[in-house]
């Protein structure tokens, strides 16, 4: 592994997906504006869930493990348009549901197409 290279005024490729990650861009909005595949931005995401940011850590737990096959394969296309895996799709949509507090609005929506 070589050393980190400064990215768009970042100390390195990892810092500025984590950063642009904050600012709510995608994972090809990334990879377009750092200059990589999106294969390496999940790659650089998977770096730093490995280690401490903002005094967290991120910790596998195995859920994204326990989505029912179904749901998955409803899935299947959205990542396939992201150049991602199913896995690397459910965690951005979680994460994503989580930091732009959407939790009620997510759920108050399913279950008023559910009626």
């Amino acid at each position: 592994m070589g050393s980190p290279k400064e990215t768009l005024g970042y100390s390195s490729r990892t810092a500025a997906v984590v950063a642009l990650r904050q600012k709510g861009m995608t994972t090809r909005e990334i990879a377009n504006r750092i200059g990589v595949e999106v294969k390496t931005v999940a790659a650089l995401e998977c770096s730093a869930a490995r280690t401490h940011h903002h005094g967290t850590r991120n910790v596998a737990i195995g859920v994204v493990g326990t989505i029912p096959l179904n749901v998955r394969q409803l899935l299947r296309p959205h990542a396939a348009r992201r150049a991602i895996s199913v896995d690397q799709l459910i965690r951005e949509v979680v994460a994503s549901v989580a930091h732009g507090n959407l939790v009620d609005a997510v759920l108050d929506d399913a279950e008023e197409i559910g009626r």
